[in-house]
């Protein structure tokens, strides 16, 4: 590696990345907007893992590639060897790379000369032996391994040996922008006198929108003016899969409760001003997922981010977040439960209003200009080298 001692640090981020329509992507994406805003980084650049599909890139993409083609993954370690790249950012999720369980991305990693960390946003606690290698090897082999909540740590160390002192914990960042109130957002969107529900994210199975749409049957006979608003399109790859199989269920499934006038659809990719006023119009946020082992949400973060009573499932990440009287937890796969938590929170405004102060208290340590220092932080404590201070440094 060259010595920079008189110049900005060059950092890279290898995942998906924008226009591929992906949670990591647009992490990503966010992430690096806000580190190259800090003084002593230079705008960090991608390399991009690509699916069947051809992307329009900008010009922070310094290289793509085919995540099946398994020798691309030593020519990208060799180009990364050879360039100024001072430190690889590897954003780790089984889904995006090649070969079993995504094992392609150790043909990268075991090459590298330059020091690089993973960001793990999948932490299994059974994985299989594929995935515990992956893992394993990745925290073997990498400077730090970062997870984005707090009961992972432990799994990082015991389920797959990754030793403390290189592990960290920085939350999921949260846009932060500056939005009207509540009552005028709602006006705004037509939903002006509903108390507002909402989901927002891809839409697949795996989401339990379904027992949300039970429960609103028992929530609406007691609060008339409830309406659950679905955000966001289908998932990309369930549409290429299936159609809009799930999508037409659900609103079948709307028609048969008799509740088109408290549930609507928005079938679009929203903005990201957009995913944010859906929150701040709403009165709860609901996550009813249906797998337990989710340690990482980005749509509950943003729930959490901007200080919504949040109604959920228990999946991993939602029990550490909604701790502490920041939200209710209903079972999985019981729209009885679900309906329970929705009325306690409509049927006590004093509740809600306390919830959400508690709520917006961890939100506020969630920004994403408050992760990128933590994270140029933690670049510079591995990089190890002393920069110069140009511009606004934190």
């Amino acid at each position: 590696m060259q010595n920079n001692t008189n110049k900005n640090m060059n950092v890279a981020f290898l995942g998906t990345y924008l226009p591929r329509e992906c949670g990591l992507a647009t992490f990503t994406h966010d992430l690096i907007q806000e580190i190259g805003t800090i003084g002593d980084f230079n705008p960090p650049r991608v390399i991009a893992v690509n699916n069947d599909s051809t992307y329009a890139y900008g010009k922070n993409v310094m290289m793509s590639f085919e995540q099946e083609n398994k020798s691309e993954y030593a020519r990208v370690a060799h180009e990364l060897n050879r360039s100024d790249v001072d430190l690889l950012v590897i954003q780790h999720e089984f889904g995006i790379y090649g070969g079993e369980c995504g094992e392609y991305v150790l043909e990268l990693a075991k090459r590298l000369t330059i020091p690089f960390i993973v960001i793990f946003h999948t932490v299994l606690t059974s994985p299989s032996p594929a995935q515990l290698r992956i893992v394993s090897l990745l925290g073997e082999w990498s400077d730090r391994s970062v997870t984005m909540a707090q009961s992972t740590v432990a799994d990082l160390r015991h389920v797959y040996g990754i030793p403390a002192d290189k592990i960290r914990m920085h939350h999921h960042g949260v846009p932060r922008l500056s939005v009207e109130s509540r009552d005028t957002l709602k006006s705004r969107y037509g939903y002006a006198g509903r108390q507002i529900v909402s989901t927002f994210g891809f839409l697949s199975p795996g989401k339990g929108i379904e027992y949300a749409i039970e429960a609103m049957s028992g929530v609406v006979s007691r609060h008339p003016d409830a309406l659950y608003v679905v955000w966001g399109k289908t998932h990309p790859v369930v549409k290429q899969q299936v159609g809009e199989v799930y999508r037409r269920q659900l609103a079948e499934q709307v028609d048969r409760l008799g509740l088109n006038g408290h549930v609507r659809f928005v079938d679009k990719l929203l903005t990201q001003e957009e995913v944010v006023h859906s929150l701040v119009l709403s009165d709860i946020y609901m996550t009813p997922y249906l797998g337990r082992e989710q340690a990482v949400s980005g749509t509950l973060a943003y729930g959490v981010g901007y200080g919504r009573v949040i109604v959920s499932t228990p999946y991993r990440y939602a029990t550490e977040m909604l701790g502490d009287g920041r939200g209710l937890l209903a079972d999985f796969r019981d729209a009885k439960s679900l309906e329970t938590q929705l009325l306690d929170v409509l049927d006590h405004p004093d509740k809600k209003l306390q919830m959400e102060r508690k709520t917006a208290e961890l939100g506020r340590q969630m920004m994403w200009d408050q992760i990128a220092k933590e994270y140029a932080a933690l670049v510079r404590d591995v990089v190890g080298s002393s920069y110069p201070v140009q511009g606004s440094v934190v």
